[in-house]
């Protein structure tokens, strides 16, 4: 027979300090959170969890596998960061994606990626160049030449990503990092609702080699305009669909 549940949809009876109340002291209570965080941050970034959904704790505690104290301590990080919100009577939205999300996600790493693309102009090595080029060379011409398995475009994807990260990366700045780190979460909310690449990999990786060719100038300036470009061309597009 099922246990009678208590506050939260969770047996009643449990002892106080058991691991679904995950009530632990000092370190042990601050790996917990960081835990809870970024696994809620990881299933955001995988669709685990569908934009504008709504879950409870109890939900939290299950698609995560951690405490429920630890869920509670950070849904107030995730709601300041935009990523949650909580209603009342009905419980917690998964962030919703709008229009007004998309103008702002964008606006902020068009901000960003401006600057950090400057940095990266003059002070990415010859050699690093090198291998992003060929990293996107290789697969346009995957892309070109035949139709691109799931894998293959799961892989484009994260080339995409991955080039973008390096860009804020070059900049050196932790605090910059989590910022942008935060809004990517938004931006892949966006891109699986609104812009997936799918079908869509010869067209990127020619934006991307376009910025590459930018940035191999070492004209800051124009490669600044070149990832403007790119930018503005996804979230034109994210707009539209």
């Amino acid at each position: 027979m099922d246990a009678e549940a208590g506050p939260d949809g969770l047996p009643a009876g449990l002892p106080e300090g058991g691991p679904e109340t995950g009530k632990a002291k000092g370190g042990d209570a601050l790996k917990l959170r960081e835990r809870a965080y970024e696994s809620i941050i990881e299933k955001l970034i995988a669709r685990d969890f569908t934009p504008g959904e709504f879950v409870s704790q109890r939900q939290l505690v299950a698609r995560t596998g951690l405490p429920l104290g630890a869920i509670r301590e950070i849904i107030p990080r995730l709601e300041s960061e935009g990523l949650l919100t909580t209603v009342p009577q009905r419980g917690i939205q998964i962030a919703h994606v709008d229009l007004n999300l998309i103008r702002e996600a964008f606006q902020f790493r068009l901000f960003l990626e401006k600057e950090a693309v400057a940095v990266f102009t003059t002070s990415a090595s010859d050699e690093t160049l090198a291998a992003i080029r060929a990293e996107h060379e290789a697969m346009l011409g995957r892309a070109l030449a035949r139709r691109l398995t799931v894998e293959e475009e799961a892989e484009a994807q994260a080339i995409d990503w991955r080039l973008h990260d390096t860009f804020i990366d070059a900049l050196g700045n932790s605090i910059i990092a989590m910022a942008y780190r935060v809004n990517s979460v938004k931006l892949r909310l966006i891109h699986h609702e609104r812009y997936r690449i799918d079908g869509r990999v010869v067209p990127v990786m020619r934006e991307h080699l376009d910025v590459l060719a930018a940035i191999e100038s070492r004209n800051p300036a124009r490669a600044a305009e070149a990832i403007a470009a790119h930018v503005n061309n996804a979230r034109r597009l994210a707009l539209t669909v």
